[in-house]
């Protein structure tokens, strides 16, 4: 144990090296990072980000309206099947789709003219969607309904694609370091550090962006005329008294968008888009076979434009025109490059922090800290002497360390992560302590001062594992079933036990030696 490889001390003082250089930015002012990372990016430059309770930022709990999204599956369901009837010549009656979120009942129903028939039309129906119960009266009436797997199958997809979009906005606003995070079956949970305009944040998260095109139902859009079964009426954007009838029946999805820009046309602030070849064929053939017909471009429920088509479309891109203003247009086409909400998102909490209770709360972790490292510095050095102060400046380092690694890490820090790291000091010293009270023993036990040393880094080894694997297992398992700052905690004392084993176990015992070898003394000052 006294005896140290080459190796092994270049590795530790380069480790040491590499911990005070990429701690350093945390240090420094902001133009000598932005300097750092502009020569070549070589130098360090990274620092450690500050999560929502240390420097402000918004707090927003979001739910999906998940009746909103299994009715709309239904309803895709129900147009599938009217396809597959149609095509198969299948004669039917009295075909709607089943939405009773009281009875918890999805489906399709219908009835069938031809009861020869019965056994194609079970067929197609069981094969619309996994996990549907399909039958069939003896006088043709028939029920489809989604069983309880497929229900829930179609809320989790429904909540893991809503997270998947919300990223994608948040990200297209250049928020850094958010967190989303699922909760519950139903629930979005939504932190912005530093975001001092949660209002527009909140704006482009609710809005649904779904964008979907209908023909006009001319006859149903005249005043004071009838509207009939399979036609709906949308208010126009910018002008909810004016409104106009469409087919509820889907022309094209605005999911087959693959990008949208804001542009002008002749001053006007509008919307590129372009669809992909599948987009771009079906919007093709609608055009191609409905020339002289308006076209309704609906977006979250209001008509944005609804222009006569005049010839086939055939590139697969176009534009959108209306009452824009510039930020509306970037929010549109943010909007829908981030694609739309399978359902719709309603707020049930919000909390903004401010960046003074951030920054008071970053001054108590300052405090905390600081009062906790200067309580173990003192107590090591009027304990153990000479050997205390070995065990502080190795302590000094192990914080050095931590701070290193998460900066390379890019790591949130957020107070319950002070914590651990306040926490990670008084147990940096911890395997320290072991180590010296095991050699006082073996020195009172009689043993020479090499030998005290030798054995007593050698006994105390097995107690110093025990202890620290015992922490991170516990750390392990905060991590694992933990959520938000729990993990924070559990992140910042996992790389603090890792760096004080380190600090403790090749750090202090190199500058013990070192310090052996040099001195050769007779007496140990511990």
């Amino acid at each position: 144990m006294i005896h140290f490889e080459s190796w092994k001390i270049w590795t530790i003082l380069m480790i040491s090296l590499w911990g005070l250089l990429y701690a350093a930015p945390n240090l420094s002012p902001q133009e000598w990072r932005d300097k750092a990372g502009d020569i070549s990016g070589i130098l360090p430059h990274k620092t450690i980000s500050l999560g929502l309770d240390l420097q402000g930022g918004a707090h927003l709990l979001l739910q999906a309206d998940m009746d909103y999204a299994v009715t709309a599956r239904v309803e895709d369901l129900e147009q599938a099947l009217r396809r597959s009837f149609a095509r198969e010549r299948i004669g039917h009656a009295a075909m709607r789709a089943l939405a009773n979120p009281a009875a918890g009942e999805y489906g399709v129903a219908y009835r069938l003219r031809n009861m020869d028939d019965r056994d194609r039309a079970y067929r197609l129906t069981r094969n619309l969607h996994e996990g549907i119960d399909v039958r069939i009266s003896p006088d043709g009436t028939a029920r489809a309904t989604l069983n309880a797997q497929a229900l829930t199958e179609i809320k989790t997809r429904t909540l893991n694609q809503s997270i998947e979009i919300v990223r994608r906005r948040i990200d297209e606003t250049g928020t850094r370091e958010p967190v989303i995070q699922r909760q519950g079956h139903d629930r979005i949970l939504v932190q912005l550090p530093g975001v001092d305009n949660p209002e527009r944040i909140k704006e482009l998260l609710v809005r649904t962006a779904s964008m979907t095109l209908h023909l006009v139902d001319e006859e149903a859009s005249q005043p004071g005329a009838r509207i009939p079964p399979g036609t709906v009426v949308y208010p126009q954007l910018g002008n909810p008294d004016a409104t106009l009838a469409v087919l509820r029946r889907v022309a094209l999805h605005g999911e087959r968008l693959i990008d949208a820009q804001p542009s002008f046309d002749e001053g006007t602030p509008i919307v590129q888009f372009r669809f992909d070849q599948t987009g771009a064929r079906e919007f093709c053939t609608i055009t191609r076979e409905n020339v002289g017909r308006r076209f309704a471009w609906v977006l979250d429920g209001e008509i944005v434009t609804a222009p006569v088509i005049n010839t086939a479309i055939c590139g697969g891109s176009g534009i959108i025109t209306g009452r824009f203003t510039i930020q509306e247009t970037v929010d549109t086409s943010l909007l829908m490059r981030a694609g739309a909400l399978p359902a719709p998102l309603i707020f049930v909490e919000e909390r903004t922090v401010g960046p003074s209770l951030g920054a008071d709360s970053v001054e108590a972790g300052k405090i905390a800290s600081i009062m906790g490292l200067s309580f173990v510095l003192i107590f090591m050095v009027l304990v153990y002497g000479l050997f205390g102060i070995f065990a502080s400046v190795a302590l000094l380092i192990n914080i050095m360390l931590i701070f290193a690694v998460l900066s390379t890490l890019q790591a949130t820090l957020t107070l319950p992560g002070i914590a651990g790291i306040v926490l990670t000091i008084g147990m940096a010293v911890d395997a320290n302590v072991l180590i010296f009270e095991r050699i006082r023993e073996e020195l009172r036990n009689g043993r020479s001062v090499i030998s005290a040393v030798d054995t007593g880094y050698g006994q105390a080894m097995s107690s110093i594992i025990d202890a620290q694997v015992t922490t991170l297992i516990a750390a392990l398992l905060l991590f694992s079933f933990g959520t938000g700052p729990i993990k924070g905690f559990a992140v910042t004392l996992w790389i603090g036990i890792m760096t004080s084993m380190f600090s403790a176990i090749w750090l202090t015992r190199l500058m013990v030696v070192t310090w052996l070898k040099q001195r050769k003394p007779k007496v140990l000052p511990i």
